[in-house]
C-alpha cells in the first residue's frame, strides 16, 4: 500500500502532461506521451547545491519527470536553514544536506533516484561532470560558480557535440534573483558577467579597531583582528560551526564592552560569509524558472531562455529577460587577452590592490613570460618574492608585455596586456 504522502509515478506523469500541454511545450513531433516520458527519464541531471534554492530545484525536477538526479553539497544542516529548506527537519540538524535531501526525495517521489555527493565540486573530475546531460547551479558562492563555469567551458570539444554541457544558473539575493542558460562556447558564460557584480560592503579598519558603532563592526573586529591573534596562520572555516561560535562569542564580548546591541549567531554568519537574508518565495520563483529551462532543454520541445532573466520582488513582481553578450576578452570563453593601461612607476603591490578592487580577482599571483614575479603560495616562495611587491612595474617587465595572473580559487588564468602610461 502506498503511503499517503508518497507521490506515485502515475500521479506525477499525469501532472507533467497537463503542465506541458497547458504551456504549449508539446511539439507536434512528440505526440506520443510515452516519447516525451522517455526523453525526460533518460536525461541525467546534476544539481549543485542543496540549500534554499537547491531544495526547490530538487523537488521541481523530481515532480517534472526527471528520474536520474545527482546532487553535490559540502554543507551540513543548521537550525537556521529549517524555515525555508523544506526537505530538512529538526532531527536532521548536523547531517549532510546532499544526503538528507536525496533521502527525502527518494522516499517521497516514486520512480526517482537522487544520488548524493557530500563533497566539494572541486573534488570531482571532468569524467564525472561529463556523465550529465546538463548542470543546474543553486549556489550562494561566486567562487564556486566561476569554478563550475570554467570547468564546463574547458570541457567543450567542438568536434564532439556530447561534450557541450548546458549550465543553468540560478541565484537569489533577498527579493531579487536571476536565472540564466549558459551554453559553453556559444553564449556568454558566467565570467562574462562578472562586471555586473557589486563589491561586498566593507568597513574602515580604523573604525573596526578603535570606534565600533555597529554589531557588524564587532564581528569584523573578531574576524579580521582577533582571529589571527588567537589562531595564528590557521584560516577560519566559515562552514565550521565551532569557528563561527568562537567568532560570535568574541564579537558579543566586544559589543558588551561598547554597549552595542544586536550581535547574534545568525548575523555573525551573515557578516563573515556575506550572506543576505534568503526569501523563500524568491527561491521558489527562480527555481521554477531554472527547472522550466531544464525541461525545455531535455525535451527540445521549445526554445530555451536567451539567455538571462532578472527578477525583482521588492516593490512588485517584475521580470526582465535579455541576451547577455559574450565578452571579447573573457578569460574563460575567449582567447583574447585583457588590455590594461597602468602607470609604470606604480609598484606591483599597487597593481595588486587595483585588481583586488575588481570582482574577478581575490588573491592574485603574477608571472611574465613564464617567469614568476610574485606567488601567493607556498609560504617560502611568497616570502622570497615579497620584495618584488615594492618594485615599480617598469623594473619587472616592459610596457606591452602580457602578464599572467592566477588565483588559487580559480581553475583558469587571466592574460593581461599591460601598457604603461
Amino acid at each position: 500500500m502506498v503511503d499517503a504522502q508518497t507521490i506515485t509515478d502515475n500521479e506525477r506523469w499525469a501532472g507533467i502532461y497537463k503542465l506541458l500541454d497547458r504551456n504549449s511545450l508539446i511539439h507536434p513531433e512528440f505526440e506520443p506521451q510515452e516519447e516525451i516520458k522517455e526523453f525526460i527519464q533518460s536525461c541525467k541531471i546534476l544539481v549543485i547545491g542543496a540549500g534554499g534554492l537547491g531544495c526547490e530545484i530538487l523537488k521541481n525536477l523530481a515532480l517534472s519527470g526527471f528520474c536520474d538526479i545527482h546532487v553535490i553539497d559540502m554543507d551540513t544542516i543548521d537550525v537556521s536553514n529549517l524555515n525555508r529548506q523544506f526537505l530538512f527537519r529538526r532531527a536532521d540538524v548536523g547531517k549532510p544536506k546532499a544526503v538528507t535531501a536525496a533521502a527525502f526525495i527518494n522516499k517521497r517521489v516514486q520512480g526517482v533516484t537522487v544520488t548524493p555527493h557530500y563533497c566539494k565540486i572541486q573534488d570531482m573530475d571532468e569524467d564525472f561532470y561529463s556523465e550529465f546531460a546538463l548542470v543546474i547551479c543553486g549556489l550562494d558562492s561566486i567562487e564556486a560558480r566561476r569554478w563550475m563555469n570554467a570547468t564546463l567551458v574547458g570541457m567543450r570539444d567542438e568536434d564532439n557535440p556530447d561534450s557541450l554541457k548546458p549550465l543553468i544558473d540560478g541565484g537569489t539575493e533577498g527579493f531579487k534573483g536571476q536565472a540564466r542558460v549558459i551554453l559553453p562556447g556559444i553564449t556568454s558564460c558566467y565570467e562574462c558577467s562578472m562586471d555586473m557584480l557589486s563589491k561586498p560592503t566593507g568597513f574602515p579598519l580604523c573604525t573596526i579597531a578603535n570606534t565600533p558603532r555597529l554589531p557588524e563592526h564587532c564581528i569584523e573586529w573578531a574576524h579580521i583582528l582577533e582571529w589571527p591573534n588567537k589562531h595564528g596562520e590557521r584560516k577560519m572555516d566559515t562552514d565550521d560551526p565551532k569557528d563561527i561560535q568562537w567568532l560570535y562569542e568574541t564579537a558579543l564580548a566586544r559589543a558588551k564592552q561598547y554597549n552595542i546591541q544586536g550581535v547574534t549567531y545568525s548575523l555573525t554568519q551573515g557578516v563573515v560569509k556575506n550572506i543576505i537574508p534568503a526569501i523563500a518565495a524568491t527561491n521558489a520563483i527562480i527555481a521554477a524558472s531554472c527547472c522550466n529551462e531544464a525541461l525545455k532543454i531535455a525535451t527540445t520541445c521549445a526554445k530555451n531562455l536567451n539567455n538571462y532573466m532578472m527578477y525583482s520582488g521588492n516593490d512588485s513582481v517584475y521580470t526582465y529577460t535579455f541576451e547577455h553578450q559574450r565578452k571579447d576578452d573573457c578569460p574563460v570563453c575567449s582567447t583574447s587577452a585583457t588590455k590594461l593601461d597602468f602607470k609604470g612607476d606604480k609598484t606591483l603591490e599597487e597593481l595588486m590592490d587595483y585588481l583586488k578592487e575588481k570582482p574577478d580577482v581575490y588573491k592574485p599571483s603574477f608571472a611574465v613570460g613564464g617567469k614568476p614575479l610574485y606567488m601567493q603560495a607556498p609560504k617560502q616562495l611568497e616570502e622570497a618574492m615579497r620584495p618584488n611587491l615594492q618594485k615599480p612595474l617598469s623594473e619587472l617587465f616592459s610596457s606591452g608585455d602580457e602578464l599572467t595572473i592566477t588565483d588559487s580559487t580559480l581553475p583558469f588564468s587571466l592574460q593581461v596586456i599591460v601598457t604603461f602610461i
